[in-house]
């Protein structure tokens, strides 16, 4: 099967669809269900995005009672001369190409995905997968950890998550779990062939997740880019609540880095999927829609802090509604 037919596991996509809903009814659409103080929340974020389709893909993300779409094949393209994105519409690996060899931050669902998908997706993209000298899991979820293994066995690559990622997983036991291997501090610096990735504990979508900030080269030019590792809202308003945090706290950090590259996991929360095709088409010029300025780059922050507000309210005042008080906090 040819990499533009790869198909994921059956396993992958059913564990996918319960990690992240994203699309469906917008906000507005199920304003009627929703408490007041929580749509107000609603109402300012998508006030904030305005006609940004980045921003507004985010709002719709970050909505309540969304529906998962069907994960279709992605092509691989580098983003950038030195970045290149490999998975489906559902999920995707992101590679930072050094002079030192490859970092890889997630490896998709399955040792099929790494198989068919990541290892000939670089190879596409002019890179030789046997450079990848490590794994970077942004959090300790199937569709992002699934390949690890596979890659490490291959290539000798080493794996890297937080310790509470580590350790969710081994309390989990989830299939295709990577064996225990290096663990990722917050404010780690990572080094190779010259290339500096800073990690960050951002925990709330899991209680590890870690972003990072790293730099990147758009024809030749370095920008500071930031890979925020996990968007979906956690189930419990604790948890919730955690992420906020996150969120304000890896806000400040990015204002301080200058970060004005935007880039996830999980390319249809951030317009992401759309950004690719029209680099794939070259319709942006001498422009890379990623690069959106430090300005964007902070409200796209602004807008997940607002709507992190509007699914704690929703689940305060739903709580409240049935006689059962919100936790206070974790």
């Amino acid at each position: 099967m040819s990499l533009g037919q790869s198909v994921p596991s059956r396993r992958a996509l059913l564990a996918a669809a319960a990690l992240l809903p994203l699309a469906g009814r917008p906000v507005e659409a199920a304003a009627a269900t929703v408490p007041k103080r929580a749509q107000h929340h609603y109402d300012r974020a998508a006030a904030l995005a305005g006609d940004d389709p980045v921003l507004r893909a985010l709002v719709k993300a970050l909505a309540p009672d969304l529906t998962m779409p069907e994960p279709k094949p992605l092509g691989p393209l580098r983003v950038f001369d030195d970045v290149a994105v490999l998975g489906t519409t559902f999920v995707q690996a992101t590679a930072l190409f050094t002079a030192g060899g490859i970092v890889l931050v997630d490896a998709m669902g399955s040792p099929e995905d790494a198989d068919k998908i990541i290892v000939p997706g670089l190879r596409a993209v002019g890179a030789d997968p046997a450079q990848i000298k490590y794994v970077v899991v942004a959090h300790g979820h199937a569709d992002h950890f699934g390949g690890a293994q596979f890659l490490a066995d291959r290539y000798g690559a080493r794996v890297m998550m937080s310790r509470r990622d580590w350790n969710l997983i081994a309390a989990e036991r989830p299939a295709n779990a990577p064996e225990r291997d290096l663990e990722i501090a917050d404010g780690q610096k990572l080094t190779v062939g010259g290339t500096t990735i800073v990690f960050h504990h951002t925990p709330g979508h899991t209680p590890g997740t870690v972003s990072s900030i790293f730099p990147v080269h758009w024809k030749g030019r370095r920008h500071t880019a930031m890979f925020w590792g996990g968007t979906n809202p956690p189930a419990a308003t604790a948890d919730k609540r955690t992420t906020l945090a996150s969120v304000l706290g890896f806000a400040a950090t990015m204002r301080r880095a200058g970060v004005e590259v935007e880039l996830t996991n999980h390319g249809g929360v951030d317009d992401g999927l759309t950004r690719i095709e029209r680099l794939r088409a070259g319709t942006t010029g001498a422009a890379n829609p990623f690069v959106i300025g430090r300005a964007r780059t902070q409200r796209f922050m602004k807008v997940m802090e607002v709507m992190m507000r509007g699914r704690i309210a929703q689940d305060e005042e739903t709580s409240a509604a049935r006689g059962r008080p919100t936790p206070a906090c974790c």
